[in-house]
Protein backbone atom coordinates (compact mmCIF):
# COMPACT_ATOMS: atom_id res chain seq x y z
CA UNK A 1 0.00 0.00 0.00
CA UNK A 2 1.31 3.31 -0.55
CA UNK A 3 2.28 5.39 2.78
CA UNK A 4 -0.93 6.71 4.85
CA UNK A 5 -2.88 4.32 2.56
CA UNK A 6 -4.47 1.70 4.84
CA UNK A 7 -4.33 -2.17 3.83
CA UNK A 8 -4.11 -5.40 5.92
CA UNK A 9 -1.26 -6.66 7.81
CA UNK A 10 -0.10 -9.86 6.03
CA UNK A 11 2.90 -12.35 7.73
CA UNK A 12 5.11 -15.31 6.67
CA UNK A 13 8.16 -16.14 8.13
CA UNK A 14 9.47 -19.14 10.28
CA UNK A 15 7.39 -18.53 13.13
CA UNK A 16 4.25 -17.61 11.56
CA UNK A 17 1.85 -21.01 11.75
CA UNK A 18 0.98 -22.69 8.36
CA UNK A 19 -2.66 -23.51 8.91
CA UNK A 20 -5.65 -23.63 12.35
CA UNK A 21 -5.28 -27.22 13.65
CA UNK A 22 -8.46 -28.99 11.92
CA UNK A 23 -10.16 -25.98 10.31
CA UNK A 24 -9.52 -26.11 6.43
CA UNK A 25 -11.67 -23.51 6.00
CA UNK A 26 -10.31 -21.10 8.54
CA UNK A 27 -6.83 -22.28 6.91
CA UNK A 28 -8.00 -21.44 3.59
CA UNK A 29 -9.36 -17.92 4.18
CA UNK A 30 -6.61 -16.32 6.56
CA UNK A 31 -3.74 -17.78 3.61
CA UNK A 32 -2.63 -16.62 0.52
CA UNK A 33 0.17 -17.94 -1.47
CA UNK A 34 2.05 -19.21 1.77
CA UNK A 35 1.35 -15.42 3.44
CA UNK A 36 -0.86 -14.80 7.17
CA UNK A 37 -3.51 -12.80 6.67
CA UNK A 38 -3.86 -11.06 10.00
CA UNK A 39 -7.23 -9.17 9.74
CA UNK A 40 -5.38 -6.13 10.88
CA UNK A 41 -6.01 -2.85 9.11
CA UNK A 42 -2.87 -1.02 9.08
CA UNK A 43 -0.96 1.68 7.82
CA UNK A 44 2.87 3.03 7.50
CA UNK A 45 4.14 6.25 7.91
CA UNK A 46 7.07 7.97 5.68
CA UNK A 47 9.36 6.81 8.51
CA UNK A 48 8.48 2.89 8.06
CA UNK A 49 6.59 2.44 11.36
CA UNK A 50 3.37 0.80 10.95
CA UNK A 51 0.13 1.63 12.99
CA UNK A 52 -2.49 -0.94 13.47
CA UNK A 53 -5.86 1.31 12.71
CA UNK A 54 -8.61 -1.24 13.65
CA UNK A 55 -9.68 -4.77 12.65
CA UNK A 56 -10.33 -5.32 8.85
CA UNK A 57 -13.22 -6.94 9.85
CA UNK A 58 -14.76 -4.15 12.02
CA UNK A 59 -14.31 -1.50 9.42
CA UNK A 60 -17.22 -0.79 7.28
CA UNK A 61 -18.39 1.14 3.83
CA UNK A 62 -20.92 4.00 4.22
CA UNK A 63 -21.70 6.00 1.12
CA UNK A 64 -18.70 4.21 -0.17
CA UNK A 65 -16.34 5.83 2.46
CA UNK A 66 -14.52 3.44 4.78
CA UNK A 67 -14.81 4.09 8.61
CA UNK A 68 -13.06 2.36 11.14
CA UNK A 69 -15.09 1.79 14.67
CA UNK A 70 -11.57 2.47 16.49
CA UNK A 71 -11.23 6.17 15.43
CA UNK A 72 -15.04 6.82 16.55
CA UNK A 73 -14.89 5.00 19.48
CA UNK A 74 -11.54 7.17 20.98
CA UNK A 75 -13.89 10.28 20.19
CA UNK A 76 -16.63 9.32 21.56
CA UNK A 77 -14.71 7.50 24.92
CA UNK A 78 -13.00 11.59 25.52
CA UNK A 79 -16.36 12.87 26.10
CA UNK A 80 -17.07 14.21 29.58
CA UNK A 81 -19.03 11.30 31.51
CA UNK A 82 -18.20 8.47 28.91
CA UNK A 83 -17.22 5.44 30.48
CA UNK A 84 -16.56 3.40 27.39
CA UNK A 85 -17.98 2.91 24.00
CA UNK A 86 -18.09 0.58 20.82
CA UNK A 87 -19.06 1.22 17.41
CA UNK A 88 -20.39 -1.41 15.07
CA UNK A 89 -21.04 -1.18 11.44
CA UNK A 90 -25.11 -1.82 10.75
CA UNK A 91 -27.55 -1.90 7.69
CA UNK A 92 -28.84 1.64 6.44
CA UNK A 93 -31.06 1.63 3.74
CA UNK A 94 -29.29 4.82 2.10
CA UNK A 95 -25.51 4.28 2.72
CA UNK A 96 -25.68 0.49 2.84
CA UNK A 97 -24.26 0.61 5.99
CA UNK A 98 -23.80 3.40 8.92
CA UNK A 99 -22.89 3.67 12.45
CA UNK A 100 -24.00 2.46 15.72
CA UNK A 101 -22.55 3.48 18.82
CA UNK A 102 -23.12 1.60 22.17
CA UNK A 103 -21.96 3.86 24.91
CA UNK A 104 -21.53 3.21 28.50
CA UNK A 105 -22.08 6.46 30.97
CA UNK A 106 -19.83 6.86 34.31
CA UNK A 107 -22.70 7.44 37.42
CA UNK A 108 -24.24 10.48 36.80
CA UNK A 109 -24.29 11.35 33.10
CA UNK A 110 -27.49 11.39 31.72
CA UNK A 111 -27.60 9.85 28.15
CA UNK A 112 -28.52 12.58 25.12
CA UNK A 113 -27.39 11.22 21.47
CA UNK A 114 -27.91 14.49 20.36
CA UNK A 115 -24.72 15.40 22.58
CA UNK A 116 -22.83 12.50 21.38
CA UNK A 117 -23.55 13.15 17.74
CA UNK A 118 -22.57 16.97 18.15
CA UNK A 119 -19.57 15.50 19.69
CA UNK A 120 -18.98 13.65 16.81
CA UNK A 121 -19.19 16.57 14.04
CA UNK A 122 -16.50 18.84 15.80
CA UNK A 123 -13.99 16.03 15.97
CA UNK A 124 -14.43 13.59 12.97
CA UNK A 125 -15.84 13.43 9.20
CA UNK A 126 -19.07 13.68 8.99
CA UNK A 127 -19.76 10.45 7.27
CA UNK A 128 -17.61 9.00 10.26
CA UNK A 129 -20.72 10.39 12.41
CA UNK A 130 -22.66 7.46 13.79
CA UNK A 131 -26.28 7.79 12.98
CA UNK A 132 -27.71 5.31 15.55
CA UNK A 133 -26.79 6.11 19.80
CA UNK A 134 -27.66 3.17 22.34
CA UNK A 135 -26.92 3.74 25.54
CA UNK A 136 -26.10 0.40 27.38
CA UNK A 137 -24.63 -0.31 31.15
CA UNK A 138 -22.15 -2.60 30.04
CA UNK A 139 -20.47 -3.44 26.57
CA UNK A 140 -20.33 -7.55 26.26
CA UNK A 141 -16.77 -9.08 26.30
CA UNK A 142 -15.10 -11.95 26.30
CA UNK A 143 -12.91 -13.75 29.13
CA UNK A 144 -10.02 -11.39 27.67
CA UNK A 145 -12.12 -8.29 27.70
CA UNK A 146 -12.32 -7.64 23.86
CA UNK A 147 -15.45 -6.38 23.04
CA UNK A 148 -17.78 -9.09 21.31
CA UNK A 149 -18.78 -6.85 18.47
CA UNK A 150 -21.13 -9.52 17.04
CA UNK A 151 -23.13 -9.51 20.23
CA UNK A 152 -23.93 -5.85 19.50
CA UNK A 153 -24.47 -6.34 15.35
CA UNK A 154 -27.24 -8.96 16.29
CA UNK A 155 -28.59 -7.15 19.24
CA UNK A 156 -29.03 -3.84 16.65
CA UNK A 157 -30.79 -6.22 14.28
CA UNK A 158 -32.93 -7.61 17.16
CA UNK A 159 -34.12 -4.34 18.01
CA UNK A 160 -34.93 -3.26 14.53
CA UNK A 161 -36.47 -6.46 13.96
CA UNK A 162 -38.65 -5.16 17.16
CA UNK A 163 -39.06 -1.77 16.20
CA UNK A 164 -40.58 -2.99 12.60
CA UNK A 165 -43.16 -5.45 13.92
CA UNK A 166 -44.83 -2.86 15.98
CA UNK A 167 -45.46 -0.38 13.18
Amino acid sequence: MPEGEVGEVWLRGPSVTSAYWNQPEATAKAFKDGWFRTGDAARRDADGFYFIVDRWKDMYITGGENVYPAEVEQVIAAMDGVADAAVVGVPDPRWGESGCAYVVLRPGAEPDPAKVADWCDERLARYKRPSHVRFVEALPRTASGKIQKDILRRQFAAQQNETESQT
